[in-house]
């Protein structure tokens, strides 16, 4: 299989410099003219694919080479962008940064190399003018095998800035595809996180978009930029396919995990349509405004495997969906609605019922504080015997993890990369079985293996380890 889908990388030499803003307009502004434009973000970041979603309509998806491995971001890109006219990928941080200690790994440039995709480098001009020439030929130069077609400059002052930056780019060869003037209208809000989510702010969220893509059509060459998407280099190889991820993926049944040798019929292979010996489990996906971090690949990896997945609102829903087998419950801010989240005291009571009950439970980051007996002094679901609270610390990092306990994501001594990214603590950060053991920044066992829950700081992508959606499944079906 071949992909030739047109596709651009929104990149810059640091955060802050306005990718967010152009990545998006450009979505936007692609999108209102008819074409199908499939949305990226490369790394962990969850909040930035809610906005792309919105600019086109399409699910945002993540393209991270930590989690997933560089062998799978062309597979997933695929995936994404199949039937699509254009892709926009936003880059993380500055073009060359990525994982700390682990070179070119996860950066925007090894995703733009792996996708053999030009880059459109977003300057923040503001505070420059001869100097972003000497920037834009360092960033150019530094890598030969990362093509940087353009340049947007944002945040310029004037007229005459304008024309003072031009004047200095002429000579560097890269082309100005763009330049953007001030415009506090695109700003989004911040908190302790980033980005406030779209979840939580729909209507001013869809007026920023709006904004974004009227600056971009403004300021920038839309034609100049399709026709540099157009120049990528095709990509062989087949698109991930979530069903064939989890056909291939190991039997995770197995003695030792506490089934005792049993195993139930069709155990050890998806649930199939029409298959009467077993019905398919239903999980529900925690959602709404208070837990708005996914990736798109997990619910599909849950369907492949058999199940059928819904969605819930902690902050709305009373009760869990009927016959609701097993929870997936990830990350988000429950910090922020501490309050509706603890008075909604007949779901806090049902989640609570189930954990205990035995159903598999998948709970991350804010999954793992709403567990918890108490969040900021107000109660929660109490299924772990720990609490939570905010703290002034920022915990972020890329962490290579290796599995403690037998639990109904894993077998004890699976390893799996994942992230961490909160201002808040757990007390005890562990249960009597761990989760998982990290080795970096620090040696320690983090997380909480009760009955069916397996609830961690740590955000995984499962499109790396299939097996771990299978086994879920599995689990909901014999729990």
């Amino acid at each position: 299989m071949v992909t030739s889908v047109p596709r651009l990388v929104i990149a810059a030499p640091s955060s802050g410099s306005g990718k967010t803003t152009v990545a998006t307009g450009l979505m936007a502004a692609f999108a209102e003219r008819g074409l199908a434009v499939s949305p990226h973000k490369v790394g962990p970041d969850y909040i930035d694919p809610g906005y792309h979603a919105l600019a086109t309509g399409r699910t945002g998806r993540n393209l991270d080479a930590y989690l997933c491995g560089p062998e799978l971001i062309a597979p997933l890109f695929a995936h994404g962008a199949r039937g699509c006219d254009l892709a926009v990928i936003e880059g993380v941080m500055g073009l060359y940064d990525g994982a700390a200690g682990e070179g070119e790994l996860a950066s925007t440039a090894q995703v733009a190399k792996v996708l053999r995709a030009p880059v459109v480098l977003v300057v923040d001009a503001s505070s420059q003018s001869r100097s972003v020439a000497a920037l834009v030929h360092g960033f150019a130069s530094w890598d030969p095998e990362v093509r940087v077609g353009g340049v947007i400059l944002n945040k310029v002052g004037s007229d005459r800035h304008e024309e003072m930056l031009r004047e200095a780019l002429d000579a560097s060869g890269v082309p100005v595809l763009g330049a953007l003037r001030r415009a506090p209208q695109v700003d989004t809000p911040s908190r302790h996180l980033g980005l406030v989510p779209v979840a939580e702010r729909r209507a001013d969220a869809v007026d920023a978009v709006r904004a974004m893509a009227a600056q971009v059509r403004r300021g920038c060459d839309l034609d100049a930029l399709s026709a540099l998407a157009r120049g990528a280099g095709e990509l062989s190889g087949a698109a991930w396919d979530p069903a064939g991820a989890v056909a291939s993926a190991p039997a995770s049944l197995r003695a030792e995990d506490g089934t005792g040798g049993r195993t139930s019929a069709g155990a050890g292979k998806p649930a199939e349509p029409g298959n009467r010996r077993r019905r398919s489990p239903r999980i529900a996906v925690a959602g709404g405004a208070a837990f708005t971090f996914s990736y798109a690949e997990h619910a599909e990896l849950l369907t492949a495997a058999g199940a059928e997945v819904v969605v819930f609102d902690p902050l709305r829903d009373e009760q869990l969906p009927d016959r609701t087998d097993g929870l997936v419950i990830g990350g988000g801010f429950p910090e922020m609605y501490a309050p509706e989240l603890s008075a909604n005291e007949p779901l806090r009571k049902a989640v609570a019922e189930a954990a205990f009950a035995g159903a598999p439970v998948a709970a991350e980051c804010a999954g793992l504080l709403y567990l918890s007996r108490e969040l900021d002094g107000r109660p929660m679901c109490g299924v772990l015997d720990a609490t939570a609270r905010m703290d002034e610390r920022l915990t972020l990092g890329y962490r290579d993890a290796v599995a403690v306990s037998d639990s109904v994501l894993a077998v004890a001594g699976t390893r799996m990369r994942g992230h961490e990214f909160h201002r808040t603590v757990v007390e005890p950060g562990a249960g009597e079985s761990p989760a998982w053991g990290v080795r970096a920044p620090r040696p320690r066992v983090e997380g909480f293996v009760r009955h069916g829950v397996h609830a961690s700081y740590l955000h995984t992508h499962w499109a790396s380890a299939p097996g771990v959606a299978r086994r879920f499944v599995e689990r909901c079906l014999t729990s």
